[in-house]
């Protein structure tokens, strides 16, 4: 299942992430179906894509 916007995101991840963030996990996430197959393992892949650029985004502002 692929997401074509931010809308169709599960509620958790619309109500938590930043409107930059949900396009950085739908883009991250949509990659990951193709390449795995597997929606949890898609997931996974684009929570930590978003916990990456969380930590890039604070280090920018120190």
């Amino acid at each position: 299942m692929l997401y074509k916007s931010n809308e169709d995101l599960p509620l958790e991840i619309r109500t938590k992430l930043s409107e930059a963030y949900q396009d950085l996990y739908r883009a991250a996430f949509n990659s990951a179906i193709h390449w795995y197959g597997e929606a949890s393992k898609a997931h996974k892949v684009a929570l930590s894509a978003v916990k990456m650029q969380s930590a890039t985004d604070r280090r920018a502002f120190v």
